[in-house]
């Protein structure tokens, strides 16, 4: 344990150096005309009286019960995606548990209009209980309905025939590879498994990397023992993939120098308003850390297995390669008021996060677990809203890294209270203000919008600087900046 520690430390260190030696040095970061969030330390060179701050999302009430005969208790490992102007809704269907990957257990499918009103469509795929008056996409496909994953390829050159993709599988077998052109019917792309080395034992998620050119895959591994082994922390390894069938070997992800959760499900995904950055809502697993007497268990009608541990959501990230950034340790949805909530496996967050109006993201979260009201609930931040640098009444500055991007003007997602502001200073590679851009020039910003254009002395083209190294020196009184983009 301690050689671990060591190692993580010693490896921390090294990227700290490199960072700075790189702003030493004056070798900017590439922005272009990405978006920005604040979510880690990427942009962030100096803080004074400004702080990150992690927010909680609202609770907007329940959106799906697993309330089918085919469903029930023990449904999760649940996926949500945005397709156009339709909202997909996946989910494992069992209702007793009886092993990982047993054959009761279904893939099952909702869908909506708007990501809050669902119906659950009489598909007549597959015969369930009798009836093809079901919502079963996948069925006699065990073990890959236990834990199956799709998600809508944005690879450009994927066939329209294969438009949707999917993993699912367990250690016993390994992760078995299936398409779709509709996200309804779906078929495996061979008999054997693409990928082997790791346990499984979760939900294992792909994507299409814009930003890597790459398919990539987060699966389950343990922190101990290689990556086959249940031993030490549940954790997370990557692999990537050209053509979604060869899969390279596994790396491990790492965490930093902060203490290992058991992170039972990772739920990394490419944020869509800046698809560089995967953003990870996972669960954090608390094992034998009981909250229920047998006696409440009984009461709520808690399977008997499943009420001596309790978990949460926490929020991770990262940009690729092999670490995650965790700025933040503290839960990011704490379970809710009840003892329903406190049980073994709920809490657990839905793949993906979409938007659910023009200022409105949502993150759904599985809930009442192994209880006859298991459900789906939705939670809601403003967009970009998942952190923000923070100053107080008092105001502060934030000092960025040296970067160097493409465009005209500069957009930002920000909040101020009726005495607060938002100002913005552009100085160049060694911090010093640039004509035309300082703090005197700059517009004080006060306001509450998901998109303002700076301006400086009542213009914001920034064209003449695009290209060359420069920093922004941000002042913020009781104020909150959440994103910034150049376009």
């Amino acid at each position: 344990m301690y050689i671990r520690k060591s190692l993580l430390l010693y490896l921390v260190c090294i990227c700290l150096q490199q960072t700075n030696l790189s702003a030493q040095t004056g070798k900017p970061l590439q922005l272009g005309s990405n978006r920005e969030l604040f979510v880690d330390q990427y942009l962030i060179e100096k803080l004074n009286n400004v702080t990150q701050h992690l927010y909680t999302p609202r609770s907007e009430g329940t959106v799906l019960k697993f309330d089918n005969p085919w469903e029930g208790n023990f449904s999760g490992y649940s996926t949500i995606i945005k397709d156009g102007t339709q909202f997909r809704l996946y989910y494992r269907g069992v209702r007793e548990a009886k092993g990982d990957g047993n054959e009761t257990e279904v893939t099952c499918y909702a869908e909506s209009s708007d990501g809050i009103n669902w119906k659950k469509p009489n598909l007549g795929i597959y015969t369930i209980n009798g009836t093809t008056d079901n919502n079963v996409v996948l069925a006699h496909a065990a073990p890959a309905t236990h834990n199956f994953s799709p998600f809508l390829d944005r690879n450009p050159n994927a066939k329209a025939t294969e438009r949707f993709k999917a993993l699912g599988g367990t250690d016993r077998t390994g992760l078995f590879a299936f398409v779709s052109a509709d996200g309804i019917h779906w078929k495996k792309i061979q008999d054997s498994a693409v990928y082997k080395t790791g346990v499984f034992d979760s939900q294992n998620v792909s994507f299409w990397s814009e930003s890597e050119q790459q398919y990539v895959c987060y699966f389950r591994t343990w922190s101990d023992g290689g990556f086959t082994q249940y031993k030490g922390f549940r954790s997370v390894s990557r692999t990537t993939s050209k053509d979604f069938i060869n899969w390279t070997a596994p790396v491990k992800m790492t965490f930093g120098d902060t203490p290992l959760d058991h992170l039972y499900t990772n739920q990394t995904s490419p944020y869509f308003r800046a698809p560089h950055i995967y953003l990870s809502i996972c669960a954090r697993f608390m094992p034998k850390r009981q909250v229920l007497t047998d006696e409440q268990a009984k009461a709520l009608n808690v399977n008997p297995g499943y009420f001596k541990d309790c978990s949460d959501a926490v929020f991770m990230s990262t940009r690729g390669g092999s670490v995650y950034d965790r700025t933040f340790m503290q839960s990011f949805i704490r379970p809710e008021i009840g003892l329903e909530n406190w049980v073994s496996r709920s809490n657990y967050p839905v793949l993906n996060v979409v938007q659910t109006s023009p200022t409105e993201l949502s993150v759904y979260v599985n809930e009442s677990y192994a209880q006859p009201t298991a459900h789906i609930k939705r939670y809601s931040l403003r967009l970009d809203g998942f952190a923000s640098l923070k100053g107080d009444f008092k105001g502060g500055e934030v000092i960025t890294k040296p970067f160097v991007f493409k465009g005209k003007e500069l957009e930002i997602n920000y909040a101020t209270s009726a005495a607060g502001y938002v100002k913005i200073e552009i100085l160049d590679a060694k911090g010093r203000p640039l004509p035309g851009y300082t703090v005197n020039d700059a517009q004080e910003i006060i306001g509450n919008e998901i998109k303002r254009i700076v301006l400086w002395n009542g213009k914001e083209d920034v064209s003449s600087l695009e290209g060359k190294p420069v920093k922004l020196k941000i002042y913020l009184k009781d104020a909150d900046l959440y994103s910034l983009k150049f376009n």
